[in-house]
């Protein structure tokens, strides 16, 4: 099966690299103020050499492009279409390379994110929830009817949420495709049985204003580890999203569709999605699965490492593990116990609601070294306690280089990102949240 990518505005991400810097982006050199980001990338600044100050985040050029070609052939050899969740970096930059390795689509969950979205050109998107807000949709409206070429879908898990919609879209010229959302407790949205489901089915087929393209879902919610308890849990669930499927097609909802989206997936149980999303439809059935991992282009140290089919305990065969392509680096600006150090990192520069940093790199005299054996203990606004084991070489002002879990809470905290390859910086990445 194959998919057409997406497309984003070449236009708009050159003028992305003709922003000036200055001292609004927190890390930079001040002798790169004034200089536009594809100037400053331009100079090539050594990391540690060239006036760059902690705390900073950096992505590795190496690690990022790999994630992105393993995760692309990964899809293409499992007949599922990608349209990855572009919350996890809110980078135009990282969705046009996405797109260049053949992503079909970028999903979205707000519309504060859409709206950023088609700033650059976005031609495809799904908005994984329901869209009920009148300015957004209305908005939403004037997009689609100003670019014939910009393809929408969003979630329906309620009568009165298509209601809302149909409300909002009267005259609006182009019918927007929804999919009904399929959820489960303990999970967040979507709906919990099937008369609900084809209750709503029938509030999308008689609203002029909208066209029933499928069924979304998503089974993060309902697990949280890589038991084989939690697997099982998510198997249901995706044999359930696909029973639902199959029913509101023998009854006739997808008449009026070339093919039927039927779409779940985040970056943990992706293996088991594209499984059971691409097996089991009666014949002749034209579905089109897509799965809506993001956090895959990054990876992490933590909880995705552990998590992750293709992470350190893989459940895929045959296809290289992802890599983490985040790395804070901040010096030590304490040492006041012989078991403790402090660190210039805190809340609001790195992740911590799924794991806290971890220690990974010391940098100091021009050399860096692995740092086995050093644990975050905690993190307050802007420092990180750093718990020494005997003989610890870590001294104040040394750097350490610190890997991170959970990529989405960390890119919303930079607005720009050095990309590195070893210590030389060879882009910068500009995130918009």
């Amino acid at each position: 099966m194959t998919f057409t990518a997406c497309r984003l505005d070449p236009v708009a991400l050159a003028a992305l690299r003709e922003e000036p810097l200055d001292w609004r982006f927190k890390g930079l050199p001040s002798a790169l103020w004034g200089f536009s980001l594809g100037e400053a990338a331009a100079r090539r600044p050594h990391l540690f050499d060239d006036g760059f100050v902690g705390p900073l985040v950096v992505l590795d050029a190496a690690a990022l492009e790999h994630n992105l070609r393993t995760m692309a052939a990964w899809c293409a050899g499992h007949g599922v279409a990608l349209a990855p969740h572009g919350k996890t970096t809110m980078a135009p930059q990282l969705f046009d390379r996405q797109a260049a390795h053949g992503a079909w689509a970028i999903t979205a969950a707000n519309a504060s994110q859409l709206r950023v979205y088609r700033a650059f050109g976005v031609s495809r998107i799904v908005f994984a929830n329901q869209l009920v807000d009148p300015a957004a949709l209305r908005w939403l409206a004037a997009e689609l009817a100003a670019d014939h070429s910009f393809e929408f879908c969003c979630w329906v898990d309620s009568v009165r949420g298509a209601e809302l919609m149909t409300a909002a879209l009267a005259g609006s010229g182009r019918q927007v495709d929804v999919l009904v959302e399929l959820g489960a407790d303990p999970g967040r949205t979507g709906v919990r049985d099937e008369t609900t489901a084809l209750d709503v089915a029938e509030a999308v087929r008689r609203s002029p204003a909208l066209r029933l393209a499928g069924v979304g879902g998503y089974e993060g919610a309902l697990a949280h580890d890589a038991s084989e308890r939690s697997r099982e849990i998510v198997t249901g669930y995706l044999r359930t999203l696909r029973e639902l499927t199959i029913t509101l097609a023998q009854r006739g909802f997808f008449a009026d569709v070339p093919q039927v989206i039927v779409t779940a997936g985040g970056s943990a149980y992706f293996d088991q999605v594209a499984r059971e999303l691409t097996t089991g439809w009666p014949a002749g059935m034209p579905v089109l699965p897509v799965l809506r991992s993001g956090a895959y282009v990054t990876h992490d140290d933590g909880f995705y490492r552990g998590i992750s089919p293709l992470g350190v305990r893989p459940r895929i065969d045959g296809t290289p593990g992802l890599r983490p392509a985040l790395r804070a680096w901040a010096q030590v600006t304490s040492n006041p116990a012989s078991d403790l150090a402090l660190l210039t990192l805190g809340k609001r520069d790195a992740s911590f609601d799924e794991g806290l940093p971890e220690p990974r790199l010391h940098r100091a005299n021009g050399t860096t070294t692995r740092l086995p054996g050093h644990t975050v203990t905690a993190l307050n606004d802007q420092h990180a306690f750093v718990a020494l084991p005997a003989g610890s070489p870590l001294a104040v002002g040394d750097w350490v280089g610190l890997g991170l879990s959970h990529p989405c809470t960390v890119f919303d905290k930079w607005p720009l990102i050095p990309v590195v390859e070893g210590e030389t910086v060879t882009d910068f990445v500009r995130t918009y949240f």
